[in-house]
């Protein structure tokens, strides 16, 4: 699957990009108080090219790789929080800007008018994700500082995403689902990593997924582990990262957080 994957990336680190409306200052803030190395890089496969944020962590040796899936609202700041965080604990993190040529000026997500980025997200052609997260996971590994071990986490629609991708890069070494569904169940055989599943106890919609999800992955044979977080809704974390989120975010945050840490480094 990899061989349509071109080797030229070119570095944008002194790109600067205009403010996407409804950013979270919050999380802007986060990211600019971060003493990691960051940047924006493009990855080049094909007639594609992915704006790609990269952020480094600060350790003597070679680290795992994660490639972070957006949500449906395209890149947003808090997913760069996100993805500094993972690094702070040790990981290099790539998270693709999915909509990258995609807007109606051939930019990423943060130049299109407000509401176009989500309308937009619903028209990506599954195949060309696939393709975006294959370049980029093949650009992470091949880092000087990667140590050859990879895994995927998204959120919303990147929850989907990540699933689904699953079932499509079997070199992973686990995959983390934040409120997302399944795949269709005829791919799920394909699947080879462990799939470790966060829910809100308030996301109805999502949550009516589980059972079907458990059977079918344990009909596939396959390594399925969900956890629901009492109270919280769709979206806790980063919700729960918000001044203004709710209580039972907030914890769920703090819960999944120290779920995924033990998980992540149980495969680094």
């Amino acid at each position: 699957m990899k061989s349509f994957v071109a080797g030229m990336v070119l570095l944008l680190a002194t790109q600067v990009f205009v403010p996407v409306a409804g950013a979270q200052q919050w999380a802007r803030d986060s990211v600019e108080k971060s003493p990691r190395h960051r940047e924006w890089v493009q990855v080049k496969y094909g007639n594609r090219v992915v704006d790609t944020f990269v952020a480094y962590p600060e350790r003597k040796d070679k680290a795992p790789v994660i490639v972070v899936i957006h949500t449906i609202g395209g890149f947003i700041d808090w997913i760069e929080s996100a993805a500094d965080q993972l690094a702070a604990e040790g990981y290099i993190v790539v998270a693709p800007d999915l909509l990258s040529q995609m807007s109606p000026t051939g930019g990423r997500t943060n130049t299109f008018p407000e509401g176009g980025a989500r309308e937009a997200m619903g028209k990506l052609p599954p195949d060309q994700v696939t393709a975006d997260l294959n370049a980029v996971a093949d650009y992470g590994l091949k880092l000087p500082a990667s140590n050859g071990k990879l895994m995927v986490s998204g959120f919303c629609w990147g929850g989907n995403e990540t699933f689904r991708f699953a079932t499509n890069r079997p070199d992973l070494q686990a995959a983390f689902v934040f409120y997302g569904t399944q795949p269709a169940k005829e791919t799920q055989a394909r699947i080879k990593a462990p799939i470790y599943a966060f829910y809100g106890g308030a996301d109805a919609r999502v949550n009516a997924t589980i059972p079907e999800t458990i059977e079918n992955m344990k009909a596939a044979a396959k390594v399925y582990e969900p956890m629901t977080y009492d109270g919280a809704g769709h979206g806790f974390m980063q919700g729960g990262e918000d001044p203004a989120g709710t209580a039972p975010n907030k914890q769920a945050r703090l819960d999944a957080w120290a779920r995924w840490r033990t998980l992540l480094k149980k495969h680094q």
